[in-house]
């Protein structure tokens, strides 16, 4: 068995935390010892390395509380919600980028971005010998087989809504 000031080592969370997880019911002790401390179980220990898993995927304790009650299926519907507000997280902040870029211009340390442009990835392209036909060819077989992850490649190299839909109708 384990104290609440062991299992907040453990997992790097302080005493208020964990009796707030026990407060909310996320994380019940499975004991009491005889000075009425909370004592967690290795089965506790458990659930809170799932706890800390969610948490460090970025769901809320409400989340991870269903997602703990409850079936496999609204795990699911769960999860795939968080990946969905985590690309659109990632999509927002990709168009923040590109306009600082754009807001420092061409003269500033750019290099230190972690980003390429549409012209960047164009030359690439060019250089390893592909042609207007080859790239034809690569953008149609990436929207046949992943049209989502090639309009979010798309949107990483800065190309604009129109010019996303522009691409994505001639790779059809």
């Amino acid at each position: 068995m384990y104290t609440v000031n062991q299992l907040g080592k453990m997992y790097n969370l302080s005493r208020s935390t964990l009796l707030y997880y026990d407060k909310i019911g996320l994380l019940k002790p499975s004991a009491r010892s005889e000075a009425n401390y909370r004592l967690y179980s290795k089965n506790d220990l458990k659930r809170m390395e799932k706890i800390a898993t969610y948490r460090e995927a970025g769901l809320s304790l409400e989340s991870i509380a269903d997602i703990l009650n409850s079936d496999d299926t609204n795990s699911t519907t769960i999860l795939e919600q968080r990946l969905h507000s985590l690309n659109s997280e990632i999509s927002e902040l990709r168009k923040q980028q590109q306009l600082v870029v754009e807001l420092l211009g061409k003269d500033s340390l750019v290099r230190t971005a972690k980003i390429m442009n549409k012209e960047q990835w164009v030359n690439i392209l060019r250089s390893s010998g592909m042609d207007e036909d080859d790239m034809h060819r690569w953008h149609r077989e990436f929207e046949r087989d992943l049209p989502e992850v090639h309009q979010d490649f798309l949107e990483s190299l800065g190309c604009s809504p129109e010019e996303v839909s522009s691409i994505r109708k001639w790779s059809q």
